[in-house]
């Protein structure tokens, strides 16, 4: 008999934590909702130009590393013939 009731209340508290835990998830979406209405979003022509600035800033690094590779590799094969 005490076998029976161990087994209830074992039951009981696992449908109170179920409970629990989906109050906090509930309450953790109501939250970031706020969160997001918070948020300063910015406007295209701030993204546009942020994106162009990283987008030339990639190109002119990718062009540098070029010129270095190349002035290397010349150098290599003036070293080594």
């Amino acid at each position: 008999m005490a076998k029976e009731n161990k087994d209830t209340t074992s039951e009981k508290k696992s449908g109170k934590t179920e409970k629990k835990k989906q109050g906090k998830i509930r309450k953790w979406f109501k939250d970031l909702k706020i969160e997001f209405k918070k948020v300063v979003w910015p406007s295209k022509k701030t993204v546009a130009d942020n994106t162009s600035v990283v987008v030339g800033v990639i190109a002119l690094s990718a062009v540098l590393v070029g010129l270095l590779d190349t002035g290397f590799l010349e150098l290599m094969r003036l070293i080594y013939r």
